[in-house]
């Protein structure tokens, strides 16, 4: 008798033979095949997208399709051997054999949606690279957003997947048995919907976008620069380089100061000088910090020079102007140029500051008293 012929489990041996080399080789070659389905799938969206190279296709593509392909064509093999009758036990009234099909099933639909979600992944990459040709920031905005919200969806489309092919659950009259539990969960989750509703007005109003930089009239007043708008929250990078996490309902209930979409950058310079100084000189000072000023132009834009306040000690010059929205660096460069200008003029022009005095007052009390 062929050994091949012999059988074991109710299989011959050429048979497990056969699965198990068909499970080995899908396993050895599983890259070497999800490489060559990329390159296929790559050719219509090459065409689509010349920008997109094949190298970002292959690497969010390859890894979740190569496990998909061998954890499928290994299902599809082993379901041609015969169930061993001397396996056929319950448990819980369950047969063995249809809880290891279940969990087979169970496991192709999970690395089903695992590559459905890197390929939008790969979407939301495309979809970046030709946003980045524009200089409208919400449509970076919105492809972040809607990446998530479909990975969400997708997730959730899997887990009821699941239930349907894997635990034969009804989901349709589980949906239905669980929605006075979902009122409660959503009444017990009213915040997390405030700030996923919030969310949608964060993208659909734009009151700011990610790289702009803010300040959040908060109890902490907090500021610096977005980093993430996610569904539930939005990550802000501070001056200090911490990541401060504020929920999207308080970012559109509290007043934000964009800075970013400032159109100008104010800046102001008061000066406080002694009131016995000659009037002459403090207007030649005025007269020289205004032509420095508008020497500056275009630059610097609408100076202003104003003896904005007289007291009994002091008086008080208020230098105002505006610069355009660029690198802080080179505003506090020029901002540096305007306060050395003024304290050389006020020196060449001996003009005295305020003088901040204070007053001992020493009371004494009688010893009788």
């Amino acid at each position: 008798m062929n050994w091949s012929n012999q059988i074991f489990l109710e299989n011959t041996l050429s048979h497990l033979l056969a699965v198990s080399v068909i499970i080995i080789l899908i396993f050895i070659c599983r890259r070497w095949l999800s490489v060559k389905i990329a390159s296929l799938l790559f050719i219509p969206i090459h065409e689509k997208w010349k920008s997109v190279d094949k190298a970002s296709f292959s690497g969010l593509i390859i890894s979740p399709l190569g496990n998909l392909l061998m954890v499928m064509i290994s299902f599809f093999a082993i379901e041609n051997l015969h169930y061993p009758k001397s396996w056929n036990i319950e448990i819980n009234d369950i047969r063995l054999h249809d809880i290891l099909i279940s969990l087979d099933r169970c496991v192709i639909i999970f690395f089903l949606i695992r590559f459905l979600n890197r390929f939008i992944d790969f979407i939301a990459l495309v979809l970046d690279l030709s946003a980045k040709q524009n200089h409208d920031k919400s449509d970076d905005q919105l492809i972040v957003f809607f990446r998530d919200f479909l990975k969400a969806i997708f997730y959730t489309i899997g887990f009821l997947l699941i239930l349907k092919v894997g635990f034969r659950i009804n989901v349709g009259s589980l949906l239905t048995g669980l929605s006075i539990v979902g009122a409660a969960l959503a009444l017990a989750a009213k915040e997390s919907i405030e700030n996923l509703i919030a969310s949608f007005i964060i993208f659909f109003d734009k009151p700011f976008f990610t790289g702009d930089f803010v300040k959040i009239n908060n109890a902490s007043q907090t500021s610096g620069t977005i980093e993430n708008i996610g569904l539930r929250s939005t990550r802000i990078r501070t001056s200090d380089h911490t990541l401060v996490t504020v929920p999207n309902k308080q970012m559109v209930d509290t007043i934000i100061d964009n800075w970013t979409m400032r159109n100008a950058r104010k800046t102001e310079l008061t000066l406080e000088l002694d009131i016995q100084n000659e009037n002459e000189k403090i207007i030649r000072l005025m007269d020289e910090i205004k032509l420095m000023l508008q020497g500056k132009s275009p630059y610097i834009s609408e100076p202003q020079v104003h003896l904005f306040e007289l007291h009994k000690n002091n008086m008080i010059i208020k230098i105002e102007y505006l610069t355009p929205v660029e690198a802080i660096e080179k505003y506090l460069s020029q901002k540096e140029e305007v306060n050395w200008f003024v304290k050389n003029q006020m020196l060449s022009l001996n003009l005295k500051p305020s003088k901040q005095t204070q007053d001992l007052v020493i009371v004494q009390q009688n010893a009788n008293s």
